[in-house]
This record gives C-alpha cells, sequence and structure tokens, in this order.
C-alpha cells in the first residue's frame, strides 16, 4: 500500500513538473528563462546540439567564457618555464629550487580543484570560477617584484590555484550539454583551456624578446613580461561574471531563491562523491594523462634547451607543439567518447580511455629513448595526441559517475591530475637521481601501471569493461541517480531532477538489444 502511494506521488510530480515545463515553454514573458532557445534542448534544457562557432546564449556562450578563462589561467599558471633560462640566472635557481617551483606549481591546485568542485555543486560555476581567478591574480603580477628562490617557488604556488578553472569548465559544461554532446564539450573547453600551456611557450619568450627591442635590460624585460597574462586574466574573470549564466534556466542564486533548484547541503554532497568508488579511480588514472602533461608543460622546454643544446626560441617553438595539440587532441578525445557511446554505449567510453591512455604510456616510454632531436619531436607529438585525448576520455565518463555530486566527482577528478603530476615529478625529476630521459622513460610505466583500474568501473545499469549490464529489477539509470536522495528527500521530490536527467542518460546503453525496461525507483516500469 505504502509503494502505491508512493508511486501515486512520484506520478504526480512528474506530471506536475511537465506541466509546468510545457507553460514555461508557451509563456511569452521575457524574463522567462524557459523559451527561446535558439540551439535545440532536451527536457533538462541541456543543448543536444553543439555549434562550435555561435555565441548563442547561454549554452554556447559559456562554452566560450568557460574555455577562455581557464585557457588564461594556463598561461599564467605556466608563464615562467620558458623563460626559465633568464630567471634562473636572474634569481640564482638551482636545479632543485626549479623543481621544487614546478612541482608548487601544480600542489596548490590539488586541494583547490577539491573545494571549486564543491563551490561549483553549491553556488554555481559563474561565480566559483570567476572568483578563483580574481583570487590568484595578485600572484601572477607578483611575480614581476620577486628576488629570490623562495619567492618563485610562493608565486607559482599560488598562481598555480588557478588550475582549480578547469573543474568549474567541465561542470559548466556537464550542466548545459546533454548526454550525446557531452564528451565533445567537455572535450574542446578543456583541451582549448589546455592550449594555453603550449601557447604561453611561444607567446612568454615573443613578449620578452618585444619588451627587450624596446629598450629593456635582460632581466627587466621577464618582468614586465608577465604583466601582461595577469591583465588578460583579470579580464577573463570579469567577463565571466557579466556575461556567464549557470544553468540553461539561470543562475543557481536565482533559481534556488525561486524555488526551481534544490538547496543542497555540504555535507550530502560531499558524502555521496566520496563514496562513489567510479570518481576515486578516474581521480587516478586521470593523473597519468592530465598529470603528465602538467609535468611534460613544466620540463619539456628546458629538457630540449639542455639536452639538444638549442636556443631559447628554439626549445620554446618544440615545447609549445605539445601544448598546442591541446587544439585538436583533447576534443577528439571527447568527440571519440560520444561516439563510442553512440554504438557501444558507456561501455564504449570505458574501452576507448582504456585503449588510448595505454598508447600514450608506451609513447611516452619510446620519448625517453630517443636519442635523435627530430626522433624525439615526432614522438612528443605522437605522444601529445594521445595523452591529450585521454583527457577528453576521461571527461566523457566523469558526468554519469554521480548527478547529485557532480562538480565534487569533477573535482575530485581533476584533483587527481594534479596529484599525478605532483608525484611524478618527485620521483622523477626533482633530484639529479634520474636524467631527465630516464625519468621520461620511467613515467611512461607509470601510466601503463595506472590506467590498469579503469577496468574495474562498472554501472549495474551498463557494465563495464568486460561484464555486461546487470539482470537484476533494478539496474536501471532512474534506480542508480535516486539512490543518492533519501525516502524523505524523495517525499519532498527533490529526486526528481535526477530522475530527468537518468532519462536523457539511457544513451549510455548503446545500440545493444534486447535492454530491459526502465524502472522508476517506484518500481513500476516504464517503456523505454
Amino acid at each position: 500500500m505504502e509503494e502505491t502511494q508512493e508511486t501515486k506521488r512520484n506520478e504526480h510530480k512528474m506530471e506536475q513538473m511537465e506541466r509546468e515545463d510545457a507553460n514555461h515553454e508557451r509563456s511569452s514573458s521575457s524574463s522567462s528563462s524557459y523559451h527561446n532557445f535558439k540551439i535545440p534542448v532536451d527536457s533538462e534544457h541541456k543543448a543536444t546540439e553543439f555549434w562550435l562557432f555561435s555565441i548563442t546564449p547561454p549554452h554556447m556562450r559559456s562554452f566560450h567564457l568557460s574555455w577562455f578563462s581557464f585557457f588564461t589561467c594556463f598561461v599564467s599558471t605556466f608563464a615562467a618555464p620558458p623563460l626559465l633560462p633568464i630567471i634562473r640566472d636572474n634569481l640564482n635557481l638551482t636545479t632543485t629550487d626549479i623543481a621544487n617551483a614546478g612541482i608548487a606549481s601544480v600542489s596548490g591546485a590539488v586541494f583547490a580543484r577539491l573545494a571549486m568542485g564543491s563551490a561549483c555543486d553549491l553556488v554555481g560555476p559563474r561565480l566559483a570560477s570567476a572568483s578563483l581567478i580574481l583570487l590568484t591574480t595578485p600572484a601572477v603580477f607578483c611575480t614581476a617584484i620577486i628576488n629570490s628562490p623562495s619567492m618563485y617557488l610562493i608565486v607559482r604556488f599560488f598562481t598555480g590555484f588557478s588550475l582549480a578553472s578547469f573543474v568549474s569548465t567541465q561542470f559548466w559544461m556537464s550542466s548545459m550539454f546533454s548526454a550525446p554532446k557531452v564528451g565533445v564539450a567537455n572535450g574542446i573547453a578543456g583541451g582549448w583551456g589546455n592550449l594555453g600551456g603550449g601557447a604561453t611557450q611561444l607567446l612568454m619568450p615573443l613578449l620578452y624578446s618585444l619588451v627587450r627591442h624596446i629598450g629593456s635590460t635582460n632581466f627587466t624585460a621577464w618582468r614586465i613580461t608577465f604583466f601582461i597574462p595577469g591583465v588578460i586574466q583579470t579580464f577573463s574573470a570579469i567577463a565571466v561574471l557579466a556575461f556567464g549564466q549557470d544553468l540553461p534556466d539561470g543562475n543557481f542564486s536565482s533559481l534556488k531563491k525561486s524555488g526551481e533548484k534544490v538547496k543542497d547541503g555540504f555535507g550530502s554532497v560531499f558524502q555521496h562523491g566520496v563514496e562513489n568508488y567510479r570518481g576515486w579511480i578516474l581521480g587516478l588514472t586521470y593523473g597519468y594523462c592530465f598529470g603528465v602533461e602538467l609535468t611534460i608543460d613544466n620540463i619539456i622546454a628546458e629538457y630540449f634547451y639542455d639536452r639538444f643544446d638549442l636556443n631559447l626560441k628554439t626549445a620554446g617553438l618544440i615545447a609549445a607543439s605539445f601544448g598546442l595539440a591541446n587544439i585538436i587532441s583533447r576534443p577528439g578525445g571527447g568527440w571519440l567518447s560520444d561516439k563510442l557511446a553512440a554504438k557501444y554505449g558507456m561501455r564504449g567510453r570505458l574501452w576507448g580511455l582504456w585503449v588510448v591512455q595505454t598508447i600514450g604510456g608506451l609513447l611516452c616510454v619510446l620519448l625517453g629513448r630517443m636519442n635523435s632531436l627530430t626522433l624525439s619531436v615526432i614522438v612528443m607529438i605522437l605522444f601529445s595526441f594521445f595523452c591529450q585525448a585521454a583527457c577528453g576520455l576521461t571527461f566523457g565518463v566523469v558526468p554519469f559517475i554521480s548527478r547529485r555530486s557532480l562538480g565534487l566527482i569533477s573535482g575530485m577528478t581533476g584533483g587527481g591530475g594534479n596529484v599525478g603530476a605532483v608525484v611524478t615529478q618527485l620521483l622523477f625529476f626533482k633530484s639529479s637521481k634520474y636524467s631527465k630521459e630516464t625519468g621520461i622513460t620511467l613515467m611512461g610505466v607509470m601510466i601503463l601501471c595506472c590506467t590498469l583500474p579503469i577496468m574495474l568501473i562498472y554501472f549495474p545499469q551498463w557494465g563495464g569493461m568486460f561484464c555486461g549490464p546487470s539482470t537484476k529489477e533494478n539496474a536501471t539509470e532512474e534506480a542508480y541517480y535516486s539512490s543518492e536522495w533519501s525516502s524523505k528527500e524523495k517525499e519532498k521530490g527533490f529526486h526528481l531532477a535526477s530522475l530527468k536527467f537518468a532519462i536523457n542518460s539511457k544513451n549510455e546503453r548503446g545500440k545493444r538489444k534486447n535492454s530491459l525496461p526502465t524502472f522508476p525507483v517506484d518500481g513500476i516500469p516504464t517503456p523505454v
């Protein structure tokens, strides 16, 4: 009897939501956020198409704001490595000083990314992202006045906090784009943001040369150069605040005031995030695709400069090619994830991630064994494609781990990337125990080993790499996402947004035949 009453209550709430949505869509009020989407949307008002060269609000405008703001953070964080040959002479930096600063630049973002994930869940990606970017810009400007190795480490540490804007970027895209397009949206936004790591390898030496040409001395020119990324980063944050929007229907604050969005608590968000083992596995594996990318950004220019006796511009150009590959490699990974999901479902996404990241590990091993400049450049470029594509494939899976704790899961995964970078640099590049080429080879071995746990990820409703979906009646999308809500919360209808997401995520079944019918948590089957 109780189950029947709960069923009727859920059905009534779903019907009420549908009527409200229909009324909103028919509304002619210009203040309504539920109508006049120029881009096709689903029942959650997430875009079902991806118009790359459009700035249509709110979906595509949010996309461009997110990737560009993240891009500026990457430029600022890695502005120092391409100028290291000059900076180290000016500040008398030792190899240990340089290694410690490189580690500091990515270690601070470990906890910042976890905090950013929770902030996105609670206040939205727009406010969380802009606040972080504005808080870290002073560190960029202060780089111009440092005069000791310790100050160099400090400014790199605090500038690196800005990399946590990656989490808000991925959260934002997962909130704006539907399941069939979330992989490519996350891939392009993250990839074009990471492009800053390559762009800064070109930008900083050019700006430095320009300032020197105007008449500045070597040790003054590099300091003046740092004002430019600081200014760009500041303006990107202002743009996010002025023109961004958290969700298709509005900002978090206004939606919570109107009752259209549940006011969730940190405790519940945190609990459901950390209890989901899939998030921890992706955090580990992401540490050896994105973490490796961060490590390469820190060492590659100096590596080519010293190993092959190149000049600063040439070493910077070669190093830039690694980061610049993000313009197509990470988006390509997201696109591949969506394509594999369209045919093979979630199992295709997982297989694609494992294969691509494993190939990247093999290429990393090979890179460390190259003695020829030409071969090293070729292998490095191939390695960059697979390493960065694996990042895109990772965030083709992340949005489906948890609906309620999406931000925290994104933060856990992103933070894992920074942990991987810290551990790798501590193990292989901090001291003179290993040469850089040996360190690169050992890093490749770590990639191969740390990619294996992907095989352990399993979704009852979709399966895993080696096992198909469960045959139990409650192994459905609705049951999986509704399990994050208590019975009391369900009575209040807090889980209804998760049910909508569950319905829209059924594409993750792929094209398999004889799929089970879908059963809501109240036990009543719904035809698919």
